[in-house]
């Protein structure tokens, strides 16, 4: 709208316009088509603007859907962790969070000294 109206106004005090043509009060059916064409041009580009738009939303909805359910699983899966994990692991891993320090390498559960599996001194 803002191209139009300056157009108009060039238009109207009869100013030279870039593309080399002055026109004057007599040529008014010319003023009327190239403010159509101006009109279709913006129509136009206001028609792929809102499409691309539209793309663009329906993109990003998919996108938020995705995160909102990776989301919710890691909810769950940090949920179980904790209920899985001893007090001492989680104030280890508490521990950790505080200190800025990176989680130790994940160590197996101790094994239990096997009673009578070999000879004895």
């Amino acid at each position: 709208m803002f191209v139009k109206r300056i157009f108009v106004i060039f238009v109207q005090s009869g100013t030279e316009l870039t593309f080399g043509h002055r026109i004057n009060s007599s040529s008014g059916a010319s003023v009327v088509a190239i403010d159509n064409k101006i009109e279709q041009a913006m129509d136009l580009v206001k028609s792929h603007l809102m499409y691309a738009v539209r793309e663009e939303v329906e993109v990003l909805k998919e996108q938020i859907k995705e995160l909102i359910e990776k989301n919710s699983q890691l909810e769950q899966e940090n949920n179980l962790l904790k209920t899985l994990a001893s007090p001492e692991q989680l104030a280890q891993f508490q521990a950790q969070l505080q200190t800025g320090s990176p989680p130790a390498a994940a160590q197996p559960p101790a094994q239990p000294a096997s009673q009578g599996s070999g000879p004895t001194a």
